[in-house]
């Protein structure tokens, strides 16, 4: 059984996609972390984000990078947003992603493209979002949490800056698939955001058994 998850910054999906394979006792992916894999190294060869071949040349990382937690800082996900928008670099690692979802028994995969283009035959496409301002006060709280001094406006301003490029970027923009099954956590705790995930997967999967030949 394969799960996409995708939606936007600071919705949940990330949270909502580890329960669900651990749930569903699945390998899960977080695709959006290969994204800050590029940004990371580009920072490190200095760079320029902005610059297609600086971003394609910063895509052979080794896959040890991953565990890395100076990937989870805001300032590698900006990078990461702005590396994302070239055809180049998402061809690059899209390979990575779609291994990772056609191993036997299925996965889990979160990101923004996951339904559309890396799994559009996925058993179950869920788009997960939230609002702006729901999504700011996570990332905010988030990151008061880990100590950093942090102002609200200014993660405001990039979440809205993040949504922008990933909806109008000419290659694999953040949209649902056209079946995809929209979960909005703005009023939602985190335990009752993943209990309606792990229902609506449950009732895709069960619909799906229930339509195959006896």
């Amino acid at each position: 059984m394969i799960i996409a998850v995708d939606g936007p910054t600071a919705s949940g999906k990330g949270t909502i996609s580890k329960r669900l394979a651990k749930h569903f006792a699945l390998p899960f992916l977080d695709t959006g972390l290969l994204y800050r894999a590029v940004g990371w190294t580009l920072q490190q060869q200095g760079g320029d984000p902005d610059n297609p071949a600086d971003a394609l040349a910063a895509c052979n990382f080794e896959s040890s990078l991953l565990d890395d937690p100076a990937l989870r800082s805001e300032n590698i996900g900006g990078l990461a947003s702005r590396v994302s928008v070239h055809p180049e670099v998402r061809r690059a690692l899209d390979k990575r992603q779609k291994d990772f979802a056609g191993q036997p028994g299925g996965a889990v995969l979160d990101g923004r493209d996951i339904g559309t283009v890396i799994a559009p035959d996925a058993d179950v496409k869920l788009f997960v979002t939230a609002s702006s301002e729901a999504r700011a006060v996570r990332r905010f709280e988030e990151m008061k949490r880990r100590g950093q001094q942090v102002d609200f406006e200014d993660i405001l301003a990039d979440i809205l800056q993040r949504d922008e490029r990933d909806q109008n970027r000419a290659t694999a923009p953040l949209k649902p698939a056209a079946d995809a099954v929209l979960l909005d956590t703005t009023n939602l705790t985190i335990d009752a955001a993943i209990q309606q995930a792990i229902a609506l997967v449950n009732a895709k999967t069960s619909g799906r058994r229930d339509k195959d030949p006896a």
